[in-house]
C-alpha cells in the first residue's frame, strides 16, 4: 500500500470533484472457477485499490461527500476462516492503513443506502462490469436489475477519470515495476523459442516470471505464430522455422500496477529479409510515434502520423500506392493496421475503460471515427503530463480481411492485391512500449527490452 495520506488525499479530492452525495466503491467478491471454495485468483476492484488501497474481498467504501467521512464497511474474520485461511488484521487495523477512521459491519450498509435514498440523497457508483455486482446493487438499492447499469453516476465517472489519469510519482514507480517484469518475460520469451517446441511452453515460461515477482497477469498472454490474429490466446501450435513469434503479455507490480508490453521475433535465429522488410516499417512507425509525443497533442493525430509512416513503407515494398494521404484519411491501411495505436496504462491494462471507452480516451475533446480501424482507437484526446500510455503499431496480413476486399476491389486503388500473395502466410508484427507523457516531452518507462532487429537477433542467437 502507499501511505495512509495518499488514500486521504485521494478521497479528499474526490469529495470535492463530486460536490454532494454518497459515493459508492465496493470491493470485487471471489469468483468461483466451479464451485464455491474453488476461486480464480482474485483481482481487487481497481477503484477500490484506487481509494481505499486494500486487497482482501467482500469490502466496501462509502464516502458522505456532504459529511466529509468515509466508511469501511467490512466484518472481522470468523474462527472457520482463519483455520482455512490464516490470521488476517481487524477491519479497525485495516482501515487505519487507509487512513479511514469509520468502520460498520457489511450488513449496515443496506440500511445506510436505502435510508439516504428515502431521504432523497443521490447514490453514486460506477457501471458494474461484473454480473455480481449489478445483483448487489440490485439488492442494495432494490432497483431492478435492468436499471442498474443506466443509473451509474456520471459525475463519478468523470470526477474518478479527472483524478486516476495523472499518475503521480508513485503510481509511475509501480507501473515502471510492471514494466521490468515485462520485460524479463520477454527476454526470456525470445531466448526459449525454438523449432519444434509449443507455443504453450513459452506461455509457461512468462507466465512463472510473473508469477515469482508476486504480482498477478494483468491480462491474457498473448503468445502465437498466428500473429495476425489480434488477441490469440490459443497456445496450442508448434513452432516452425520460418515463422514469427509475436508476444504482447506483461506482469504488474504487487500492488497490481501493469506493464504492457509486444515483441515479435522470429522463430530461427534471424529474420527472413521479407521479415526485417516489414518489421523495419513497423518498428520506423513506433519511433516516429513516440519522438512526437508531448503534452497538447491529439493521440489521434499520432495514430495517423504512424498510420502514414507504415504506408509509406509499404508503399516502397510496393504492397499500397496512391495518394497515402488520401489513403488513410478513406482508411485503405485498416487492410494492414486494424487497430489503434494505444491506450491508457495503469492499475489495469486498458485502464479506466470500465467506466466507459469514451470518457477515459476521447472526453468529448475527439469525435470518434467510424472507419474501420480508426474506430478502433481507444485514446484520441489531448495528451497531459502524467498521462500512461501504449504505443503499439502493427501490421499484420490477414487472409480472410484480403481476400473479402479484394473481391470486393475496396481501396483499389491504393492497395496492390495480387503483390499480397507472397504474404498470405506471414502472419503479424506489433511493437509496443509504455510511455509517460511528460511536461516537455515524453519517457519511455523501464529497461530497454531489445527491439531493433539487431538487439533481437543478438537476443535470438543467445539461447
Amino acid at each position: 500500500m502507499f501511505s495512509a495520506q495518499t488514500y486521504e488525499r485521494r478521497r479528499s479530492q474526490l469529495k470535492a470533484d463530486v460536490g454532494s452525495g454518497l459515493i459508492l466503491l465496493p470491493a470485487n467478491e471471489e469468483s468461483p472457477m466451479n464451485y464455491a471454495d474453488n476461486t480464480y485468483p482474485y483481482r481487487q476492484d481497481s477503484h477500490f485499490l484506487y481509494f481505499a488501497g486494500l486487497e482482501l474481498p467482500g469490502m466496501a467504501l462509502l464516502i458522505d461527500a456532504d459529511a466529509g467521512t468515509s466508511t469501511l464497511y467490512a466484518d472481522d474474520l470468523s474462527i472457520d476462516y482463519i483455520v482455512w485461511m490464516g490470521p488476517q488484521p481487524t477491519v479497525a487495523e485495516m482501515a487505519a492503513k487507509a487512513g479511514i477512521s469509520h468502520t460498520a459491519p457489511t450488513e449496515a450498509l443496506q440500511g445506510q443506502l436505502r435510508q439516504a435514498l428515502a431521504q432523497g440523497r443521490t447514490v453514486h457508483y460506477l457501471p458494474p462490469y461484473r454480473a455480481d455486482r449489478s445483483i448487489q446493487l440490485a439488492n442494495w438499492l432494490q432497483w431492478p436489475l435492468e436499471t442498474v447499469a443506466q443509473k451509474a453516476s456520471v459525475e463519478l465517472i468523470q470526477a474518478v477519470v479527472k483524478q486516476r489519469i495523472i499518475k503521480s510519482d508513485e503510481e509511475v514507480a509501480e507501473i515502471e515495476k510492471g514494466v521490468d517484469i515485462s520485460g524479463a518475460m520477454h527476454v526470456a520469451a525470445m531466448r526459449a523459442a525454438k523449432a519444434g517446441i509449443l507455443e504453450s511452453g513459452l506461455a509457461g515460461i512468462v507466465q512463472g516470471i510473473a508469477a515469482a515477482e508476486g504480482g498477478l497477469l494483468p491480462y491474457g498472454i498473448i503468445l502465437t505464430v498466428n500473429g495476425q490474429t489480434l488477441h490469440n490466446h490459443y497456445h496450442g501450435n508448434t513452432l516452425k522455422s520460418g515463422q514469427l513469434v509475436l508476444g504482447d503479455f506483461g506482469g504488474a507490480s504487487t500492488m497490481q500496477y501493469a506493464g504492457d508490453i509486444t515483441r515479435t521475433f522470429p522463430v530461427d535465429t534471424t529474420f527472413t529479409t521479407q521479415q526485417k522488410e516489414i518489421y523495419q516499417v513497423v518498428l520506423d512507425a513506433q519511433m516516429a510515434a513516440l519522438n512526437a509525443l508531448q503534452p497538447g497533442v491529439k493521440y489521434l493525430d499520432i495514430h495517423l502520423l504512424a498510420a502514414k509512416v507504415m504506408a509509406q513503407g509499404l508503399k516502397e515494398l510496393g504492397l499500397m500506392s496512391g495518394d497515402l494521404d488520401e489513403a488513410v484519411a478513406q482508411g485503405a491501411h485498416a487492410l494492414f493496421f486494424p487497430h489503434g495505436l494505444g491506450h491508457m496504462l495503469g492499475l489495469d491494462v486498458h485502464d479506466l475503460e470500465d467506466v466507459g471507452e469514451n470518457y477515459v480516451g476521447y472526453a468529448g475533446e475527439v469525435e470518434r471515427s467510424t472507419l474501420f480501424g480508426t474506430r478502433s482507437l481507444r485514446l484520441a484526446r489531448t495528451l497531459q503530463p502524467g498521462f500512461v500510455l501504449t504505443v503499439e503499431p502493427g501490421i499484420y496480413f490477414i487472409p480472410e480481411l484480403i481476400d473479402m476486399w479484394q473481391k470486393d476491389k475496396k481501396f483499389s486503388q491504393f492497395i496492390n492485391y495480387p503483390a499480397l500473395a507472397p504474404y498470405r502466410n506471414f502472419g503479424g508484427i506489433r511493437i509496443e512500449d509504455n510511455v509517460l507523457i511528460t511536461p516537455d516531452g515524453r519517457k519511455i518507462l523501464g529497461q530497454p527490452i531489445p527491439k531493433t532487429i539487431k538487439e533481437v537477433e543478438e537476443e535470438r542467437n543467445k539461447f
